[in-house]
């Protein structure tokens, strides 16, 4: 036995881990785009993105690692079947109970894996994402100016810039007006700038070059104008805001501080406590599920005979994903009190649970079982009617470019 647990712990490997991959490159180019729109737009530094994606990428590994266990215990069994060593193994005497206890040692190990980056991964890495895109809106990573737009800093200050040079170390076309907190406005144009850093860190330079300046206030009786060669305009930055504490988003508590909030009466209000207990039980049901993804990966790897259907692998993607989503609808009902948050939850694993058990019995102990049988016929008649449909010559180039 020791040779052919090494044998399907190999076959097992190559796809999961190429699946966890395969999702996670998916997930964050997708992310990818939308970030990088979202930071340019803030006027944000474009190194913020990776920074983003990588506090990503645990809510990305929660959601790939079950479909990297199924995936990878499915196809390692499928390979089998269709080369026809699953049935020389049980010709031997080797039952599924037996060639399950490799695929379990994969899961557990996940599923452990899995907790720990739901329990307390996952919500530190959610608030240091929110973190920085509350520090791109407050321009506390260092907004960046836009050229040819109108840009604000603060509530007092306005500035427009017509080109940019020197990667921003020289400035043409300006256009600034300041308002001070005694009512002068200050305009001014000018051909060229700076900003100059000065001892006081909340304080900066704008030196200016070769423009006119007016000003405006309540103890002029006139506006006051000056055509200058140089000048200062000095520029009190806006005051920061430091980003919330950590707890505000349930999905930011760990484990222990959810279980708190739910059982332990520490909840802040009832809407509090619901959305604690909702949130405890979606992270608990969607690890505790992985214990049964590999008989389902069992029930779904075998085709029938003198057939190399993929329709498992279609299935099983469809279930798991489908399963994730009731989950995710049950936490939100049992946030809002329109179900109660642990039966709200509980029954769609005790049903899947149930559905899998009776698909594993049916292909394990059942002579030439197929749990998916009629969807596989169905399936079949499907593709015999594409073939009477489709030209015979043009279906053979079809398949052969497949």
């Amino acid at each position: 036995m020791a040779l052919i647990d090494r044998y399907l712990a190999r076959n097992i490997t190559v796809p999961l881990v190429g699946t966890l991959i395969l999702a996670a490159m998916l997930l964050v180019l997708d992310k990818m785009l939308r970030l990088f729109d979202f930071v340019i737009n803030a006027g944000g530094p474009v190194s913020v993105v990776f920074r983003m994606l990588a506090n990503m990428l645990p809510e990305y590994f929660s959601l790939g690692i079950p479909i990297g266990l199924m995936l990878g215990v499915l196809l390692a069994f499928r390979k089998l079947a269709l080369s026809s060593e699953l049935d020389a193994m049980r010709g031997i005497g080797i039952g599924y109970g037996k060639l399950l206890k490799v695929p379990y040692m994969f899961a557990v190990g996940l599923m452990i894996l899995n907790l720990f980056i739901v329990g307390w991964l996952q919500p530190y890495s959610h608030y240091r994402y929110e973190g920085l895109r509350f520090d791109l809106r407050s321009g506390a990573l260092g907004a960046s100016i836009k050229v040819g737009e109108f840009n604000d800093f603060g509530k007092r200050m306005t500035l427009r810039i017509e080109q940019s040079e020197d990667r921003g170390a020289r400035l043409m076309g300006i256009f600034t007006s300041l308002n001070d907190k005694g009512g002068t406005r200050v305009t001014a144009t000018a051909k060229e700038g700076q900003f100059l850093g000065t001892d006081d860190p909340e304080t900066i330079i704008f030196r200016l070059k070769h423009g006119r300046l007016v000003q405006e206030g309540k103890n002029f009786a006139t506006p006051r104008t000056l055509a200058f060669d140089s000048y200062d305009l000095p520029i009190k930055l806006p005051n920061v805001d430091n980003f919330r504490g950590r707890g505000d988003d349930i999905g930011e508590l760990t484990l222990p501080e959810v279980f708190g909030r739910a059982y332990g009466g520490e909840a802040k209000s009832h809407d509090d406590n619901l959305a604690a207990r909702a949130n405890l039980f979606f992270r608990l049901v969607e690890v505790v599920m992985m214990a049964m993804l590999p008989l389902l990966a069992v029930a779904l790897a075998v085709p029938p005979k003198r057939s190399s259907s993929a329709l498992g692998i279609f299935v099983g993607i469809v279930m798991v994903v489908t399963y994730h989503k009731i989950n995710q609808y049950a936490e939100s009902a049992g946030a809002q009190d329109r179900l109660i948050p642990e039966v709200a939850l509980w029954i769609p694993f005790v049903f899947f649970a149930a559905l899998i058990g009776w698909m594993y019995h049916v292909i394990a102990h059942r002579p030439g079982g197929q749990p998916i049988g009629a969807l596989e016929a169905a399936f079949a008649k499907l593709s015999k009617s594409l073939r009477k449909l489709l030209p015979k010559r043009r279906f053979q180039r079809i398949e052969e470019a497949a």
